[in-house]
């Protein structure tokens, strides 16, 4: 038979099998424009690469380190009392001053952010895990169990916070405990709602069906599946919380409900300067000025801490940070070019 040819037609576009080239591996590429990285080594480099997260941290740091060695370096007890030394100004030998009975109000104040530090961590975690719990049981199985936990939850958000902490406070009379667990008791309400929207927001996602289609516990899906996606905003919700369970506290001293004497705390300090405030105003300021340092820093780290969490910014950070940097070699060798013409 005469062999036929296909030389002319349509689809004979001379190419052969050299103009074929085989199409590099996706990884290669999708590395070469972001680098692959764990997820928590990323998060602890973005904030490393934060300005505003490393000040905060350092801020909190300095402030933790001072509350721990200065009650016990210093050569006054905070609860010593000498009435030769009774309202003393700011000086070498006490740096913020004495009080009325010439008690060191450098080492008091911070015994007392030893004190407000504990409190506040401890009195926003606990009614945050709380909430959390409730909250998740009452969005995952919904229905009336849902019902009845957000009628209570309801119910108990009508009567003010500060109402529970009174009485509490009243039964068990002022010291840390008391104030945790007052936080604790009178906290977890708003959390429980926050957490149950969350998981709400996430029951019905299709990763959510497929873990629940492979028989998944409900436990393991919201903290290996939901609970990452909303991290970001909790961990943010939680450093707000420190600062308020701070204020708490404060309030407290304020109606004479806060922390007993002779232990002290920045809001019972804040307190007793205020009594003074046209006399011994340094009384009132070193204490204030504590609080407002680790509210302020709270609030920055918390911020830096949901960009870090969130893995929807990853790629816009790196993309930003190539940006930057590709900007910045184009001046220089434009400016380079343009010295070399003159």
């Amino acid at each position: 038979m005469e062999e036929i040819k296909l030389t002319g037609h349509p689809f004979d576009d001379g190419l052969t099998d050299d103009d074929f080239a085989p199409v590099p591996d996706r990884s290669a590429i999708v590395d070469s424009i972001r680098p692959s990285m764990r997820y928590w080594p990323e998060v602890g480099r973005r904030l490393m690469k934060n300005k505003v997260a490393v000040f905060s941290i350092l801020l909190l740091t300095v402030i933790v380190l001072m509350a721990i060695l200065v009650p016990i370096l210093s050569p006054y007890e905070y609860d010593a009392t000498s009435l030769m030394s009774a309202r003393k100004p700011p000086s070498w030998e006490h740096p913020f001053g004495t009080d009325k009975v010439g008690r060191d109000m450098f080492t008091r104040v911070f015994m007392g952010t030893r004190t407000s530090l504990i409190i506040g961590v401890v009195g926003a975690f606990l009614p945050f895990v709380l909430g959390m719990v409730i909250g998740a049981v009452s969005g995952w199985f919904g229905g009336k169990v849902d019902m009845i936990i957000m009628r209570v939850v309801d119910i108990m958000l009508c009567i003010p916070s500060m109402i529970y902490m009174i009485l509490i406070l009243v039964v068990l009379g002022g010291s840390p405990t008391s104030l945790i667990i007052a936080l604790a008791l009178s906290g977890w309400m708003g959390s429980a709602r926050s957490f149950r929207g969350r998981i709400l927001q996430f029951r019905n996602r299709e990763f959510v069906l497929a873990a629940t289609t492979l028989g998944a516990r409900p436990g393991r899906i919201i903290v290996r599946h939901i609970l990452p996606n909303i991290l970001g905003n909790m961990a943010v919700g939680l450093c707000s919380a420190i600062p308020g369970a701070i204020f708490a506290e404060a309030g407290m001293s304020y109606i004479g409900l806060g922390i007993s004497p002779p232990m002290t705390s920045l809001g019972q300090l804040s307190s007793d300067g205020m009594q003074v405030f046209l006399t011994q105003f340094y009384l009132f300021f070193f204490p204030s000025l504590i609080i407002c340092l680790i509210v302020f820093a709270l609030f920055l780290f918390g911020n830096a801490l949901r960009d870090a969490l969130d893995p929807k910014l990853r790629d816009e950070d790196y993309l930003a940070r190539m940006y930057r940097k590709t900007r910045r070699l184009t001046i220089r060798n434009t400016k380079k070019e343009a010295a070399a013409n003159e």
